[in-house]
């Protein structure tokens, strides 16, 4: 999650005085404001907690009214102070932290506790209806939402609740996972506007765990449900022989046969986000990318208007992080930033293994930034499981539970509040509001057909010298080369490798 305090208000008290409040955003949208003192106050909680070498550092207090320098200042230091206790592995994920964070929504959207009704959207299009109150969190939601349909509690946690805009053209825009720190109904109702909905979806990636999903009723209504969708969105690539054996298989009402196809069909599985801007293989280039399959694909438009396809995979990756930046709106000027003339950029940037011994930042320009982050994030987390020997059905109910740890995926990360562009030859930013990093492995190779990355100890240098390390040193693991195209109705047969430095890279799959 992208926490943010990109601004602050003058507001009125109830005794008529005034005092600043720090508007905090989750993934670029207001969440909640708060005032210095109620940070304060959840700081000395959780110090009183953990204990005080374990929370971060918190802006002091001042005996005299803050200058406007001081108050920038302060916003800040509390915007770090916010971020650094998201991304430690206990603070980040307390009960404590979350409930303060739905509260403060709460009260910022100035919503009641009150019984109300909530639509929550399926994959076809079909609506659940629950009852609940204003004041329950995303966990409590599901839980309704999965009573309702008669979804086993074992199961629930291979679902989540996502956030998504629909155009009028049906496409769809997925927002955000909704979190538990977040009430739900509090947030869609704050957006004010008919094209949001909540969606159920499946929120696991590897396949595999289909068989555990499509073993009762429901879970496999879902699913089938889901991969219907996804194909007449053409999400999944199917030819025409395909769509023929698809149909034959629908018509039957065989829903366990039409998933199994469907499993071998490209892009199964995948979110596709909306059309973007990369700077691979050129800067400037257009690009639709996809997740999953423990990969970024990339669909290319190159600058003499060839397209080509290639894929990223998580494990090459070494570290990635999403920055966001204030620009000025293009209107011939250039002046700084001002609230009506600033717009928001979001950056996924993450550093590639594109040969043995070349690494190379990859920048994606998009709005939906930090939902490519979680999802790279959630792979790691199934691949560490995974490795480690561990139950997937334990860490998705953890999930659920809102209580899974990066040390219940093998991957302690420390993330560095602020770190410079990757490019220095980028545009210069006028505010950077946050940047985050997630390094997860050193790269090693030994020949020139076959690489591995070692899961180990990694210390970021970055401004304030601060270590930002990883806890645990995990076993070896293979690495895997790009996946060749395979649908007759792929928009171009060409794709990266052999012509962007993706040879002598191993084939080997974990």
């Amino acid at each position: 999650m992208h926490f943010s305090i990109p601004e602050t208000e003058v507001r009125s008290g109830e005794n008529g005085s005034t005092y600043v409040a720090y508007n905090i955003h989750v993934n670029g949208v207001l969440h909640c404001r708060v005032r210095y003192s109620q940070l304060l106050g959840l700081h000395e909680q959780i110090k009183k907690e953990y204990g005080s070498n374990v929370v971060p550092a918190f802006p002091p207090k001042k005996i005299f009214t803050l200058t406007p320098a001081e108050v920038e200042q302060r916003r800040e230091q509390l915007e770090k102070y916010m971020q650094a206790v998201r991304q430690h592995p206990l603070l980040g994920t307390s009960e404590m932290f979350n409930s303060f964070l739905r509260k403060a929504q709460q009260e910022t959207q100035q919503i009641p506790t009150e019984e109300v009704v909530l639509d929550i959207c399926l994959s076809n299009g079909q609506k659940v209806t629950v009852n609940i109150l204003t004041s329950d969190q995303t966990e409590d939601v599901l839980d309704a939402v999965a009573t309702k349909l008669d979804l086993p509690e074992d199961l629930v946690g291979y679902f989540s609740l996502f956030l998504v805009r629909e155009d009028v053209d049906g496409s769809l825009t997925f927002v955000r996972k909704l979190q538990d720190f977040e009430l739900p109904y509090v947030s869609i109702t704050s957006l004010r506007s008919s094209e949001f909905h909540i969606v159920l979806r499946k929120s696991y990636w590897d396949m595999a765990y289909d068989g555990d999903v499509m073993d009762n009723r429901v879970g496999l209504n879902l699913l089938y449900a889901q991969t219907v969708s996804d194909i007449e969105r053409g999400w999944i690539l199917v030819n025409k022989d395909q769509h023929r054996q698809l149909k034959s298989l629908q018509e039957k009402g065989s829903k366990k046969e039409f998933i199994h196809l469907g499993q071998t069909l490209k892009y199964y599985g995948y979110i596709k986000f909306d059309p973007c801007i990369t700077d691979f293989p050129e800067k400037g280039c257009q690009v639709i990318v996809s997740a999953g399959n423990n990969e970024l694909n990339f669909h290319v438009k190159l600058p003499n208007d060839q397209m080509k396809e290639g894929s990223f995979k998580v494990t090459r990756m070494r570290c990635w992080r999403v920055t966001s930046s204030q620009v000025p709106v293009s209107n011939g000027t250039t002046n700084p930033c001002s609230s009506a003339k600033c717009e928001v950029k979001l950056e996924l940037s993450f550093e590639y293994l594109m040969s043995k011994d070349r690494l190379q930042w990859v920048t994606i320009t998009s709005q939906q930034a930090i939902m490519m982050s979680i999802c790279l994030q959630s792979m790691v987390d199934e691949l560490m499981v995974k490795k480690s020997g561990g139950s997937i059905k334990k860490m998705l109910k953890k999930r659920h539970n809102g209580s899974i740890h990066r040390a219940d995926s093998q991957q302690t990360v420390k993330s560095p509040p602020l770190l410079d562009s990757p490019d220095p030859n980028r545009e210069q930013m006028v505010k950077l509001s946050v940047s985050a990093c997630f390094p997860f492995a050193v790269l090693q190779c030994s020949s020139e057909q076959s690489c591995v990355i070692i899961y180990a100890p990694i210390h970021t240098s970055v401004n304030d010298t601060t270590d930002y390390s990883i806890q645990t040193k995990l076993n070896s693991v293979s690495l895997r080369g790009i996946s060749a195209s395979n649908s007759a109705n792929d928009i171009s047969g060409n794709d990266f490798h052999g012509n962007y430095a993706f040879e002598g890279i191993g084939d080997d799959d974990l």
